[in-house]
């Protein structure tokens, strides 16, 4: 039987995230209350700061994500570029 993954959103993370900073429960104990697994929350944790913030090295993943996408994108448009290049000096060459 498998189970469907549950995804929460960014603004229930970073609410989890202060709550679990000011509460007075045990963290298993608050977590149960949500409904997720106290695991989640440390992650959370490395990811948003008390006040709901990113911190540096999730802001730092972020933007390596976006270069990563970036740099996948420009290399795809290089090689389609390199291909055409080629097609039209062939083609220049066939013609003379």
């Amino acid at each position: 039987m498998s189970k469907i993954r549950q995804r929460y959103d960014d603004e229930f993370r970073k609410n989890a995230v202060k709550l679990s900073y000011v509460t007075t429960k045990p963290i298993k104990e608050f977590c149960a209350d949500l409904g997720i697994h106290h695991s989640m929350i440390y992650r959370w944790r490395k990811i948003y700061t008390e006040s709901g913030e990113k911190t540096k090295v999730a802001e730092q993943q972020d933007q390596l994500r976006k270069l990563q996408l970036e740099l996948a994108e420009l290399k795809m448009e290089n090689e389609m570029l390199k291909k055409a290049a080629a097609y039209v000096c062939h083609d220049a060459d066939a013609q003379e």
